[in-house]
């Protein structure tokens, strides 16, 4: 049996690592561990918590964190997106120092204690630097034990095993056993500063965003969202109900969720703005109308779904439905 992948550090631990910040410059350049496209094909959903109270601050000073989290959440839109397979990749060259495999990808209500991480890799980089892949899919681990991997060598598939609530890598760097921030290694108790990124290449956080779209006959449930199955690529004309809906990750109390329905000429069919009333990591909206009598007009009809905070845009996503005769 291999070694068992350490469980993410402790919210004792993270204060430590706030207290005493490492110089950027020491660190690897980190490429971002996983082979997709950000905003499309992954999305960044929570951050490492910088904040030493029961509270919790990202690095940018927003809310995508909680209490005592040290890694960084990169999701896809939901598990039929994960079942597709996602590739994680070694953040920098190194050495696996430990694995493990086999835990079932049912999330938090399937995993056995110490079993947090889920299936995962721990791999060491010279300076006493560590990096941390959990919650891969189960069976899908490219290495082994001790060997040696080059930066974006790939180690395994994003999965939901372990201790989660959605399909995810949480990616863990650490120096010398204390956590570190890959977003802000040495700012992370300013709101000022700018943050000592270790990323390789510049990576922005949009603060949140559109994880799917789709439309359905009725509103959906979430469980059908988060698995992907939700939207319907056909509705009938005579049916119950035309609705529109959107999966939304990093929201804010005050955002704005805009939803549209339009028909196959292109005229409004409807449209509603639904403002959050309080922060989650994810969530979803719907709306929509009944149908007419006599049914809704045949056609492909379009729907769109924006994401507003502060009157500013911050994701905007299109879908479509065919209404049958």
């Amino acid at each position: 049996m291999h070694r068992p992948v350490p469980l993410a550090c402790s919210a004792a631990a993270l204060i430590v690592a706030i207290a005493l910040p490492v110089a950027a410059q020491e660190a690897p350049a980190l490429l971002f561990p996983v082979d997709c496209t950000l905003g499309e094909t992954c999305f960044l959903q929570q951050f490492v918590d910088h904040d030493p109270s029961p509270g919790a601050r990202a690095f940018d000073c927003g809310p995508q964190s909680y209490d005592g989290h040290t890694g960084t959440d990169i999701r896809t839109a939901d598990l039929e997106a994960m079942a597709a397979g996602v590739a994680v990749i070694a953040a920098a060259d190194g050495v696996v120092r430990g694995l493990r495999d086999g835990v079932p990808d049912g999330g938090t209500a399937t995993m056995q204690d110490g079993q947090g991480c889920g299936n995962g890799v721990a791999v060491t980089h010279p300076g006493g630097w560590e990096t941390q892949y959990c919650h891969l899919m189960e069976g899908s681990i490219f290495v082994r034990e001790g060997q040696a991997v080059a930066a974006g060598a790939p180690l395994g598939l994003i999965g939901y095993s372990g201790q989660t609530e959605f399909p995810h890598l949480e990616f863990i760097v650490r120096h010398e056993g204390r956590v570190i921030d890959p977003f802000d290694a040495e700012t992370a108790d300013s709101c000022d500063a700018p943050p000592a990124s270790l990323w390789a290449e510049p990576l922005a956080n949009p603060g949140g965003g559109i994880l799917s779209a789709g439309f359905a006959a009725a509103i959906p449930e979430l469980a059908d969202i988060a698995a992907g199955r939700a939207d319907t690529g056909a509705i009938p004309a005579r049916g119950e109900a035309l609705v529109i809906w959107g999966f939304v990750h990093g929201g804010r109390a005050g955002d704005v969720v805009t939803l549209r329905i339009a028909d196959a000429e292109g005229g409004q069919v409807h449209a509603q703005d639904v403002v959050l009333e309080r922060t989650q990591a994810q969530l979803f909206r719907a709306s929509g109308r009944r149908s007419p009598d006599g049914g809704w007009p045949p056609g492909i009809y379009q729907g769109e779904v924006v994401l507003l905070r502060d009157g500013t845009e911050i994701d905007r996503t299109a879908t479509a439905v065919l209404v049958t005769p």
